[in-house]
């Protein structure tokens, strides 16, 4: 096994997690089999506590693992399915060897943080970077670890020391380190300024680790003098520093990673230079100077409560980019915090209310994401029923789905008090309970959690078509509240579709209005498993809908099954189109164009 580490310094937020991802993809367009570790070096046990606003949004895995949003980075680039075990936390960490000390394991010994959680973070990495992840058998070649936080953290300190020991460990020719730093331009003088990474580098090496690779992020490309002298200040060869520049969006960062010859860098380090070809990156080039062109757009209106961090719904927008690229739409998201919708804004604040409702009115679809909590939920029901009244395209995602359900009983079965128990635990009308299986008491951990199949009930539905006209999919949850199954009866005796349950029956997993032209709530998130070029069937619905195109997308996953054939390297090569399961195929159709998400 051959080993990246990411790390960063100066300041937080340069971008690891998309520059571990960029790499990892572009080893992987070299033919080699890529698996990614993210390292976090909090206390939690996981992030699934955490506030959107401590920590950006909760990605969830398809077991059930609630990690950091870069474990979605990675698996969004690499196309892959990561484990729980992909996420190491200092809370992990801390557990397993106080859990072992417990045993008796150590015999005795003081523990300490040298040997015996550095040993413990070596043999996790290890563990992990075994695990395949990819769909096929065996370990993967490289693992791209990521070490969240900057160097001199002090809560990242057994992780450097760990980190350290395992180069020796693993062996030098087994170990690439790639050092993410700022190289600041000062307005004054307009000079790229080399100290502070000279800084960041000279604590690595003080901890124990040289870097094989500087990745400077700077406004511009660095100077050629700027690389001597980082060259000759970090002790790091001139071809092996690399700049990461602004560009127009973070598909380009492969691209700049291959024009820079960074997997060379990469490959000679690990030794892997006889078996690594060179990088095929036709498909993902194709896609970012597309998205770059695209200019007629497709307004989104997302209604939230975190509409002031982008990070809280960072899954939810690049679903919605891969949708509106395939449709070769420039996406526009507006921003509607949920509390400016409502009555009180009114009152309060009438400039921020008339905003709020102006770019609802514009917009061409609306989202509904998830969330916890009662502050904005009046908001969000206000959304709904305007999408709904309005024939706006809606779609609503975990409490989003809820939303719709709960305006639905309240304007068209006249409910005035429906509601969840979540917001009003002694509402005489609950169309949304708490899931008998839950805990109101332990919170990590105890939602619903992870990839559950949903049962199409009819498949003359548009999220059946959506999906390729199958029984069944597979999507991940997150949630601890249900449609009532008590009220499911009276909601569709009024017009309220639930055309996907789960395999009981009594769970509802997906809500339609089969009279509206795009109105559709799913109790799961489809976002988690979107990809560039393979886009969450929903949000394409959602985009079509919203373009007036939806007719046709619903058509061509009719007629047409689209069969994703694999290269060698893991790559999708042309997908080819076969009429009505013919033996034939009729064309072929880029994949990033495809119209349907159908059999792949």
């Amino acid at each position: 096994m051959k080993y990246v580490l990411v790390t960063g310094g100066v300041v937080s937020g340069l971008g690891k997690g998309v520059t571990a991802s960029s790499i990892g993809l572009l080893l992987k367009a070299c033919g080699l089999r890529v698996t990614s570790i993210k390292i976090d070096p909090y206390l939690n046990t996981d992030a699934g506590t955490m506030s959107p606003f401590e920590h950006g949004e909760v990605f969830v895995l398809d077991d059930g693992g609630e990690v950091d949003l870069d474990l979605g980075n990675y698996e969004r680039f690499l196309d892959i399915k990561l484990t729980r075990e992909n996420n190491i936390t200092t809370g992990k960490i801390y557990q397993s060897v106080i859990d072992r000390e417990r045993k008796g394991d150590y015999l005795g010994k003081t523990v300490q943080v040298v040997p015996h959680i550095t040993d413990a973070i070596q043999e996790w990495i290890e563990r992990a970077a075994q695990i395949p992840v990819d769909g096929k058998p065996g370990a993967a070649d490289v693992c791209v670890i990521e070490l969240g936080g900057t160097i001199g953290d002090i809560e990242s300190m057994p992780f450097i020391e760990a980190l350290g020991q395992f180069s020796y460990r693993v062996g030098m020719e087994n170990f690439c380190l790639i050092h993410v730093s700022l190289v600041p331009v000062l307005n004054v003088v307009g000079e790229q300024k080399t100290k502070p990474t000279q800084h960041s580098v000279r604590g690595l090496r003080c901890m124990g680790l040289t870097p094989h690779i500087l990745a400077c992020r700077s406004t511009t490309a660095l100077d050629e003098n700027v690389k001597v002298k980082l060259s000759q200040f970090c002790h790091v060869p001139r071809e092996n520093i690399i700049t990461l520049y602004d560009v127009p969006n973070i598909w380009h960062i492969p691209l700049l990673l291959r024009d820079q010859k960074a997997h060379e860098g990469i490959l000679k380090a690990l030794n892997l230079q006889s078996v690594a070809g060179e990088p095929k990156l036709k498909e993902w080039t194709s896609r970012a100077e597309i998205f770059d062109t695209l200019h007629e757009p497709v307004r989104i209106a997302m209604v939230g409560k975190y509409t002031d961090l982008s990070d809280a719904y960072l899954s939810v927008l690049k679903a919605l980019l891969h949708a509106a690229v395939a449709q070769r739409k420039k996406l526009l998201v507006d921003w509607v915090p949920a509390t400016d919708l409502e009555d009180a804004t009114a009152k309060e604040d009438p400039d921020a209310y008339k905003a709020a409702w102006k770019l609802l009115k514009g917009a061409d679809g609306v989202l509904v994401p998830g969330g916890f909590g009662d502050r904005g939920v009046p908001g969000k029901i206000l959304a709904a029923k305007y999408a709904r009244e309005n024939r706006i395209p809606y779609l609503g995602i975990c409490l989003g789905m809820q939303i719709a359900v709960i305006e639905f009983a309240r304007s068209v079965l006249g409910l005035r008090d429906a509601n969840s128990t979540e917001f009003d635990p002694n509402t005489k009308n609950p169309c949304v309970i708490f899931m008998p299986e839950g805990s109101k008491t332990q919170m990590g951990g105890t939602m619903r959690l992870g990839s559950r199949k949903t049962y199409f009930q009819v498949m003359d539905c548009k999220s059946a078509k959506l999906y390729g006209n199958r029984k069944f999919i597979a999507e991940r949850h997150r949630h601890r509240y249900e449609v009532n199954p008590e009220m499911v009866t009276r909601l569709e005796k009024a017009g309220l579709s639930f055309t996907g349950k789960d395999d009981t029956g009594r769970r509802m997993e997906i809500v339609e209005l089969r009279n509206h032209p795009y109105y559709i709530g799913v109790q799961f998130h489809p976002e988690f498993k979107s990809r560039p070029g393979k886009p969450s069937a929903l949000f394409l619905g959602l985009i079509a809908a919203a373009c007036g195109q939806l007719e046709s997308i619903l058509q061509g996953c009719e007629n047409k099954k689209i069969i994703q054939t694999t290269t060698g390297n893991g790559f999708s090569s042309t997908p080819k189109i076969y009429q009505n399961g013919g033996p034939k195929p009729i064309a072929t159709l880029d994949g990033m164009y495809s119209k349907c998400n159908g059999v792949h």
